[in-house]
């Protein structure tokens, strides 16, 4: 979200095909902390950088091959063209006339080929694929997917959070790993990053915090002075600010990359039993990133050309689906509250449910990438969401932004559409050509009767006390980045230090600087400590700022 450093990750895991139970999987083959590495530069592509990828159906894949038949060129309505260089115009030095409609025609549709850019993730690249279940869930969830050799096709769109549509794929931030699945049921939209946690827990906050990430509205350009004066009155935001600013803020490359819902999900199985449950994708190519002078020399568009050359030579990236389940009697035991999505469920073991390939290039950029709507309120029988206050306001942003984006009929489209056949009496709208006939729009309707199943309604549960606006009672803001950078070797460690101080050495505010720091030296004294040397932050003051967050946050506990 920020500059242009950069980490690789090195760990490849092998495919299982083991019962759920032999499935569990060691905290160091799941913690992408314990197995990144860091490269010297971009995974090499097997042609020159300014070039295409060699996908199927591009110029640059044709080579100097012969033109296929031509067909005849013509508008919009069908209607043959007979000239498509020049204008009508009266004589040589006469003006061009309005009645030229192909023109006319030709440049309005033009003005009109940019839809609304997406206010976050507007930098993406995308892929089709399949997943192949390698786990019976029908013990904890009735999701259809979840049955071993069952295969569902797949769209995934990797990103940038913050940064704009035609910015550099190196600079630092989060990426995007949403996946859509097409199940027999209807599409599942596992809308997630390539980091496990967020910055925030509440989604009250999100508007805030990203316009203090985008450009300042007078001066146009990113300012840490900006970000991380919100980011001193958010505490619970070490976790993620560790985990961007170290190298995993900058991958070198999407196909060695894990993936995570990051959000807690309830999954309900037959009988309207219930746990809880989070999933993470484990990359079989390892985990690779760059450091900042790598990240700072890599090509625009790198991350894109690696995956579309990759997958047009046939070298197939591949994910292992991982999930972690938990009951509610579990929650007791630990220190934080289980729906915050600036935690990790640490020590909870995680077991292979799946494995993903990806295996196609989208044929058009814009058709299938650019109009993807994901969103986490796409949810199938058997998944349902949590209390988690992050999942609760993405459960409508997503969904909205996208028919603003897109129009009202969004699922209509391709990308978008499930494989099921849609049933409902929502109509009209914007280009909607759902085709229909029948004279019954309404429901109920004894004249054209429809099904409501009641075995696909959503589980009940009970809810107790009062209705306020409080925050949390388990925060514990910073055992984990604390337990993150503990894990991290000597050399991941320097660049995170270096990585925080570039950008905290902008931050003119002393007071600003000071608290920041103090966040870190709460997760770990020599964490805290290198960063305060870094960024000439006493650490006297340091300390000092810790004892004035202690008591203002004993205080708070006593009301």
């Amino acid at each position: 979200m920020f500059n242009r450093h950069t980490y690789s990750v090195l760990g490849t895991m092998t495919a299982l095909a083991l019962p759920l139970a032999a499935q569990a999987q060691s905290a160091a083959s799941t913690q992408v902390e314990t197995r990144m590495t860091t490269v010297a530069q971009p995974l090499p592509a097997s042609k020159p950088l300014a070039a295409q990828a060699g996908v199927a159906g591009t110029v640059d894949a044709k080579g100097d091959a012969a033109s296929a038949a031509a067909p005849q060129f013509t508008r919009d309505n069908g209607a043959p063209v007979g000239e498509n260089r020049h204008s009508k115009t009266v004589g040589d030095l006469g003006p061009v006339l309005l009645e030229d409609s192909h023109l006319i025609e030709k440049l309005a549709r033009f003005d009109r080929e940019r839809i609304p850019e997406r206010v976050v993730h507007a930098r993406g690249t995308g892929a089709h694929g399949v997943f192949t279940a390698s786990a019976d869930l029908g013990d904890i969830t009735r999701a259809s997917l979840f049955v071993p050799g069952k295969q569902t096709p797949t769209f995934v769109r990797f990103s940038t959070v913050i940064h704009p549509s035609g910015s550099p794929e190196g600079m630092r931030d989060p990426r995007g790993f949403a996946v859509k699945f097409y199940t027999d049921e209807g599409n599942w939209d596992l809308v997630g990053n390539s980091l496990p946690i967020f910055f925030i827990r509440d989604a009250i906050q999100f508007p805030d915090m990203i316009h203090s990430l985008k450009p300042s509205p007078i001066t146009n350009k990113q300012d840490p002075n900006r970000f991380f004066d919100f980011f001193s009155a958010t505490p619970e935001a070490t976790n993620m600010l560790t985990q961007v600013y170290s190298n995993l803020g900058t991958p070198a490359s999407y196909r060695t990359m894990d993936g995570n819902g990051v959000h807690a999900f309830k999954l309900v199985d037959k009988n309207g039993e219930t746990v809880f449950a989070k999933f993470r994708w484990i990359s079989h190519q390892g985990v690779k990133n760059l450091n900042g002078a790598a990240a700072a020399k890599a090509p625009f568009n790198y991350l894109t050309d690696d995956l579309y050359t990759e997958i047009a030579a046939g070298n197939f990236p591949t994910w292992d689906l991982m999930v972690q389940t938990m009951k509610p009697s579990e929650f007791a035991k630990l220190s934080y509250n289980p729906f915050d999505d600036t935690k990790e469920w640490l020590d909870v073991p995680f077991k292979k449910v799946g494995e993903m390939v990806l295996n196609k290039v989208p044929d058009n950029f814009f058709e299938f990438t650019e109009q993807s709507a994901f969103a986490p309120s796409n949810m199938v029988p058997g998944i349902e969401p949590s209390p988690d206050r992050m999942l609760q306001g993405r459960l409508f942003s997503y969904a909205d932004t996208q028919r603003h984006r897109l129009g009202a009929n969004a699922l209509s489209l391709p990308v978008n559409r499930p494989l099921v056949t849609v049933v409902n009496n929502n109509q009209d709208g914007q280009l909607n050509h759902g085709n229909r006939k029948a004279d019954v729009n309404y429901f109920p309707a004894q004249t054209a009767q429809k099904t409501t199943d009641a075995q696909y309604r959503q589980s009940a549960y009970a809810v107790s006390g009062m209705a306020d606006v409080k925050p949390i009672s388990k925060t514990d803001n910073f055992a984990q980045p604390g337990t993150f950078y503990r894990a991290l070797s000597a050399a991941d460690k320097a660049d995170l230090i270096a990585n925080l101080a570039g950008d905290l050495n902008v931050v003119t505010s002393a007071r600003t600087k000071t608290i920041m720091v103090s966040y870190f030296y709460q997760a770990d004294k020599d964490y805290g400590t290198r960063l305060a040397q870094a960024t000439n932050v006493p650490l006297a003051e340091v300390t000092r700022a810790v004892a004035e967050y202690r008591a203002a946050t004993a205080k708070l506990a006593t009301r």
